[in-house]
């Protein structure tokens, strides 16, 4: 790999704190934002990869917020896959992508809704090497977790053993620690748009839910879900009066 990724001066400059419940409190959709820069950390063992948060999006379940999110695991409800969205804030809900890849999520909003927020991508600033180790596939540093399949793996954090484990207080799951720094000083401006590859209408500008950092190199790639480009482009002839 030749194109190791250093931070961005604005980057290395910001101060950093501890994650609370407090602040993962709020919807999915107001707080996915705010993650955008922050650290991911897992430990396991003596290995350590860390994570700079370039790329989210949000998804709600059923009955959490105002407006029925079609692209959301728990859209119909409580289930055992997607228990984890339901319980307290600052764990993450860890599944399992086309049986393959485990895929990570910030759990937000009160205990009781379903709220989540996928982390996409991000740049890997300490790990590297272990990083590589995870992701031999990756062809340069900015794919170590260009999407979130490939930062479950960078980080290896594993459906079913590592679901549920917890950011905020630390407490060991799976033989894991994972935590979450957030910036002091939010990233502003950020940029949003449709969610990639999610089906039909909650793949469109109806959905804006994804956030990432504007030209951030890691940011992975857009693309249309099942029926969402038709959806979107129905939408343009026939808009809601």
């Amino acid at each position: 790999m030749t194109d190791q990724l250093s931070e961005p001066a604005p980057a290395r400059a910001a101060s950093f704190h501890a994650a609370t419940r407090d602040e993962l409190q709020p919807l999915p959709l107001e707080v996915a934002p705010r993650l955008l820069g922050g650290i991911l950390t897992v430990a396991l063992g003596d290995e350590t990869v860390a994570l700079r948060i370039t790329e989210v999006e949000a998804y709600h379940g059923k009955g959490t917020g105002p407006v029925p999110d079609p692209g959301s695991h728990a859209r119909m409800g409580y289930t055992k896959r997607n228990a984890t969205m339901w319980g307290e804030p600052g764990h993450l809900y860890v599944y399992l992508s086309h049986g393959i890849h485990s895929c990570v999520n910030v759990v937000c909003g009160a205990e009781g809704e379903a709220g989540g927020i996928l982390l996409r991508a991000g740049e890997v600033v300490d790990g590297l090497e272990l990083a590589r180790v995870r992701r031999p596939a990756a062809r340069t540093d900015r794919e170590l977790a260009r999407g979130p399949g490939r930062l479950g793996d960078a980080m290896g954090l594993q459906h079913a053993l590592h679901d549920g484990i917890d950011v905020v207080d630390g407490m060991p799951r799976g033989g894991a620690v994972a935590s979450l720094l957030l910036r002091d000083e939010p990233l502003d401006p950020v940029a949003a748009g449709p969610r990639v590859g999610i089906a039909g209408v909650a793949g469109t500008d109806a959905f804006p839910w994804r956030f990432w950092i504007a030209g951030d190199r890691t940011v992975s790639p857009f693309r249309w879900g099942r029926g969402a480009a038709e959806a979107a482009a129905s939408a343009r002839l026939h808009p809601a009066s």
